[in-house]
């Protein structure tokens, strides 16, 4: 399994964030569905203030440029994006790779 970690800013807005939690406790089923056929075994959002931070879990031989490329090719995937990027503080054009900031793992407990 690969772990992929990444953040994102909202738009400084309450009710925004409050809008952006509700969309996300009702994802689309094409979506998951997308995220299952290109590799991601399970992802989670976790929200502070603004700020998101999200774990994406893959298969081993997940190619993140690749697989992600594909899965924005995938049904509602676009239309996805578009509709949560009303929440985002980018541009509503933007994909997710311009969305999302990669982080790098800088401490492990247990190798």
């Amino acid at each position: 399994m690969k772990r992929y970690c990444q953040t994102l800013k909202l738009k400084d807005n309450e009710e925004l964030i409050s809008s952006y939690i509700s969309v996300h406790e009702n994802v689309w089923p094409e979506v998951r569905q997308g995220m299952k056929q290109v590799g991601i075994l399970d992802m989670q959002i976790y929200i502070h203030e603004n700020l998101l931070f999200m774990i994406v879990d893959t298969v081993d031989d997940f190619d993140w440029e690749k697989d992600m490329s594909r899965l924005a090719r995938l049904p509602r995937q676009a239309e996805w994006e578009k509709h949560v990027a009303r929440f985002q503080d980018v541009e509503e054009s933007a994909s997710s790779k311009e969305k999302w900031v990669l982080m790098d793992k800088i401490f492990e407990l247990e190798k």
